[in-house]
């Protein structure tokens, strides 16, 4: 499966959308994936979310399951 398969086209969410869906949702039922770099990690994120900083998604496209919504920020 190339990285192409990961971007189709999709909706759009609003912060509120995000907070609705996480919260109707068990952790493991989506990919939530924070594409910031690693300072920016540490300092804040969502618990639960998956550090792959933007410059490395196309090497670790992989640790994402396809089968399941991703939320990424």
């Amino acid at each position: 499966m190339g990285i192409l398969n990961y971007f189709k086209p999709v909706s759009v969410m609003t912060a509120e959308e995000v907070r609705e869906f996480l919260k109707k949702r068990n952790p493991g039922e989506y990919n939530l994936v924070d594409v910031r770099q690693p300072a920016e990690y540490e300092k804040e994120h969502i618990p639960g979310s998956q550090l792959i900083p933007l410059g490395e998604l196309r090497e670790r496209i992989n640790e994402i399951d396809p089968s399941k919504p991703t939320i990424a920020y």
